[in-house]
């Protein structure tokens, strides 16, 4: 017969050494928490610091992924070197031509705007006082007066202006090194970019590479769809606002178009914006007739960009639900502004693409996992 010896009692002996275990194990959490939370503020910090220039990053990579679809065009024909320098020229001189011929007539028509405004005020009461109840408003709140007062002092501002341009000078020059050093960067990140990417997916497993080469893709064709849709909406609302213009006979027809086609870049509010903007260029001219015309005209073609335009470049491009695109537009504007409110739709598209293609993939992964056969589960149940 086998005699179990006895286990020593009362020795405490282990208790000490897992209270020791829980200790350690204790102090190491508590030590992880900690450094976690300096890691986290950290890096909030160092972004908060940096904001500017992690910024230009962003803006030039969207810029980059923008026309990386007239430089692919152009690479089927020629050296993507040649292709990327061309696609670069037109989008340095574009501007600079556009600018050349429309800054002096903006000027030349702003500062003879000014100079007529008595005339325009003068035109605009002897209408009101036509009408009796304008007449009956302006008698009561003075809208007129305060009309000619304005247009009286109007000319004697362009010398304040003057002041005031000189002021804003350093502002403008550290806008065109912000848009230089964002032009730089983009044709970095165009040339090189896509090696850098397949660099970094070449560091992940065949599954995980693939997974995220389909995302980045579809971010890029997502990115690059919705920015060509905004160019021709934009494009498409400054050439038919021109035609109404010199229709009406209003003055810088040009400028006012080209402000329109700008403004109506803005998601939602800028072709307002930029109609009430042309609105009030209308009161001085020709007014009733040009002004309600005018009004009647950007209601329309609003409600047929609404409608039409817009939901077809959401729809080909974005695929967003309109309840996003207006969510994400007031966050992208409250936080950055209009540069915010600008790439804050293809930047949710890309959060929402994303998203998906990661769920996809867990799927995936779910799918492949091995199951046990019922027969062996069984067993090792027994």
């Amino acid at each position: 017969m086998t005699t179990i010896p006895a286990q020593p009692a009362g020795d405490g002996s282990a208790l000490p050494a897992a209270q020791r275990a829980s200790d350690v194990l204790s102090t190491r959490v508590v030590l992880r928490i900690v450094l976690t939370v300096l890691l986290v503020i950290g890096t909030v910090a160092l972004v908060w610091l940096l904001w500017q220039p992690i910024a230009w990053i962003i803006i030039a990579a969207f810029v980059a992924v923008a026309l990386a679809g007239p430089v692919n065009l152009l690479s089927r024909v020629m050296r993507r070197s040649f292709a990327i320098a061309i696609v670069y020229a037109a989008v340095l001189l574009i501007p600079i031509g556009i600018s050349a011929l429309v800054l002096p007539p903006i000027v030349d028509q702003g500062v003879g705007f000014v100079n007529d405004l008595p005339g325009y005020a003068s035109n605009l009461q002897t209408e009101v006082q036509k009408n009796p109840n304008l007449s009956k408003l302006n008698h009561n709140f003075g809208v007129t007066k305060e009309i000619n007062r304005i247009a009286q002092n109007a000319p004697a501002k362009i010398g304040e202006a003057a002041t005031i341009v000189r002021d804003v000078g350093s502002g403008l020059i550290s806008s065109i090194f912000a848009g230089f050093t964002i032009y730089i960067l983009s044709i970095f990140m165009l040339s090189r970019g896509r090696s850098w990417i397949d660099g970094a997916l070449s560091l992940r497993t065949g599954r995980e590479s693939k997974a995220a080469s389909v995302a980045l893709d579809r971010m890029a064709n997502a990115v690059g769809n919705y920015i060509a849709g905004a160019a021709i909406q934009a494009t498409i609302a400054g050439i038919c606002a021109f035609i109404v213009l010199t229709i009406l006979g209003v003055p810088f027809a040009g400028a006012l178009a080209v402000l329109y086609g700008l403004l109506d870049l803005i998601p939602l509010v800028g072709a307002s914006i930029a109609a009430l903007l042309v609105l009030v260029v209308t009161l001085f001219t020709d007014f009733p007739t040009a002004s309600i015309i005018w009004i009647v005209y950007a209601s329309a073609y609003q409600t047929f960009e609404n409608y039409v335009i817009q939901p077809q470049i959401h729809k080909r491009a974005v695929e967003l639900e309109p309840f996003i695109v207006i969510i994400s537009v007031l966050f992208g504007g409250t936080l950055f502004g209009v540069v915010g409110a600008l790439l804050a739709i293809p930047i949710a598209a890309a959060i929402q693409i994303g998203a998906q293609e990661w769920w996809r993939y867990r799927l995936e992964q779910q799918d492949d996992e091995p199951t046990l056969p019922a027969a062996t589960a069984a067993s090792g149940d027994s």
